[in-house]
């Protein structure tokens, strides 16, 4: 009966000291303002609400991470900063996400698009990846495209195919921004 009972009062000594050693092991995380940008940009992209209709930004000083950019749903903003607030070495959190409004007609928008855009073979590669780096932000009917593609013929190419699905409220603002531009001569 002893033995039972010191096992016990072992294990639970053993497994307390279990957590206190990765509490230490948390706490000694990214200090460093590159670090803790790592950081933050591996909570975004491991988000599982984070789509191709939203777009995300953020910045880091001194510890202190200012979020931006927009998102599709109210919960998405509030959990990003939560989530970004617990990281290690972060001192503060300023949460400048802007929710997009929650409208049956964007949403269709956004579809549609998406479709127009990534159903071209030029621009399916896109995708296909974990995350497109074609972005396409739809507020009140207005688009604007955002991100990395390849080439100044895949930004041209993404922004006429945005514009020929027709349903936006003015012209399709093209932001892409092109990892490998032409060299002018």
């Amino acid at each position: 009966m002893k033995t039972k009972a010191l096992g016990r009062i072992a294990m639970a000594a053993v497994l307390m000291a279990g957590a206190a050693i990765a509490k230490t092991n948390n706490n000694s995380g990214p200090q460093t303002d590159r670090q803790i940008a790592e950081s933050v940009r591996h909570e975004i992209a491991m988000y599982p609400r984070y789509s191709i209709f939203d777009d995300l930004g953020f910045s880091v000083i001194n510890g202190q991470v200012m979020l931006n950019g927009d998102v599709t749903q109210p919960i998405e903003k509030n959990d990003l900063g939560r989530l970004v607030a617990k990281l290690p070495g972060v001192t503060s959190v300023t949460n400048n996400i802007n929710v997009l409004p929650l409208s049956d007609f964007d949403n269709r928008l956004r579809t549609q698009i998406a479709r127009a855009v990534f159903s071209t073979p030029t621009l399916n590669r896109y995708a296909q990846m974990p995350m497109p780096s074609i972005h396409i932000i739809v507020n009140n009917g207005h688009v604007t495209l955002v991100g990395t593609v390849a080439s100044d013929m895949d930004k041209q190419i993404a922004g006429m195919r945005a514009d020929a699905a027709g349903l936006s409220f003015g012209p399709i603002i093209n932001n892409l921004v092109v990892e490998n531009p032409a060299k002018k001569s």
